[in-house]
């Protein structure tokens, strides 16, 4: 992970330290990868939990909230919902069930998050005391969910798939205003979204301009493009997840499974661990000295030569190990004479020579 000569922004959420240097929180996303049923809500708990994110997140929909029936499918792929709006009820949860959803993701240590697309949902979720507020790139614009959201006093996570620099500008100086945190995604609305229009290079221009912690929403499918975010010291990762890609939903294409959630989050750990430990190099070389002896190479004959004969540059060769005459001897070695015979399958020795006049 690359290393910036100024501190890094930070802020704290459920007593998670996001930016400054801290550990990248790691946000698995369900959206609507439960397709309804709570039960497969609630299995995402526990994979996400055993997979080692820090998070799971949902969206709280709430269709005659946020929806009509003028509203188009995304992409069609429903043979049991008519219409979007329909779907959107299909994916509805009861505040008991996500009171139980929010309680699971507590017992097995994950931050419980779910994206909001109405007042109503917000308030909802206040009530279960959701420790932030993700804005997801369609609700970016969205005057009256921010306004609730700001009254809450808790941190944003703001997607930017759909914006401009000039309209993320905008949001940040709104929550700036009230006073409170925020981290910035880059993000790119597209389902799935390919690995070339990704756009990492966002993130630290985010950074730069706004100065608040920032990461990937990814919706590739791959993960590679969480990898390699990593890498280049994002504070946070959004991941749709899916327990295989054979099945039915629209966030499929856009999720990794479970295994490959897995390597992330053991990335995160190794390159963390590897970027708290700096090598100095000549200490390194010194305290690897012995092993030159295994890995160096030592002056040998080419051929089984008599004792006797003197030696001659094309006699002469580099062989392991590296504890005999040193290969910068090999000059000096010229016109000497053995005074023994020497196998090609030992090393040169002093005492196999005539000693120097």
């Amino acid at each position: 992970m690359r290393r910036l000569e100024q501190p890094l922004p930070h802020i704290d959420i459920a007593g998670l330290r996001i930016g400054g240097g801290a550990p990248a929180l790691i946000i698995a996303e369900v959206a609507q990868a439960h397709d309804g049923s709570l039960g497969l809500a609630h299995a995402f708990v526990d994979e996400v939990a055993k997979a080692g994110a820090d998070a799971i997140k949902f969206q709280t929909h709430i269709a005659a909230a946020e929806s009509t029936l003028d509203e188009p499918f995304r992409v069609k792929f429903s043979k049991q919902d008519a219409t979007r709006y329909d779907y959107w009820r299909r994916m509805e949860f009861t505040p008991e069930q996500w009171s139980g959803l929010a309680d699971h993701a507590r017992e097995r240590r994950l931050l419980f998050l779910s994206s909001v697309f109405s007042v109503p949902g917000l308030e909802m979720l206040d009530r279960l005391g959701v420790p932030a507020w993700k804005i997801g790139s369609g609700e970016i614009a969205t005057p009256d969910i921010h306004a609730a959201a700001v009254q809450t006093g808790r941190p944003l996570l703001v997607s930017t798939g759909m914006s401009s620099f000039a309209e993320i500008a905008e949001t940040v100086a709104k929550v700036r205003g009230a006073g409170l945190d925020l981290a910035l995604f880059q993000c790119t609305s597209r389902y799935p979204n390919p690995l070339e229009r990704v756009g990492l290079n966002v993130m630290d221009e985010l950074r730069q301009r706004f100065a608040c912690p920032v990461g990937l929403s990814d919706h590739s499918g791959s993960p590679y493009p969480a990898l390699l975010a990593l890498a280049r010291g994002a504070d946070l990762l959004e991941i749709h997840v899916t327990f295989h890609r054979g099945m039915f939903g629209p966030d499929v294409p856009a999720s990794v499974t479970f295994d490959e959630l897995r390597t992330i989050v053991a990335a995160r750990d190794a390159f963390r661990l590897m970027d708290a430990n700096p090598v100095d190099k000549d200490a390194e070389a010194a305290e690897l000295s012995p092993m030159r002896g295994v890995f160096g190479k030592s002056i040998a004959a080419v051929r089984n030569l008599e004792s006797g004969s003197v030696l001659q540059a094309d006699m002469l060769t580099l062989k392991k190990p590296g504890n005999g005459i040193s290969p910068d001897q090999a000059t000096s070695l010229i016109g000497r004479r053995l005074v023994r015979a020497v196998s090609c399958d030992r090393l040169l020795k002093y005492e196999d020579l005539e000693p120097e006049a």
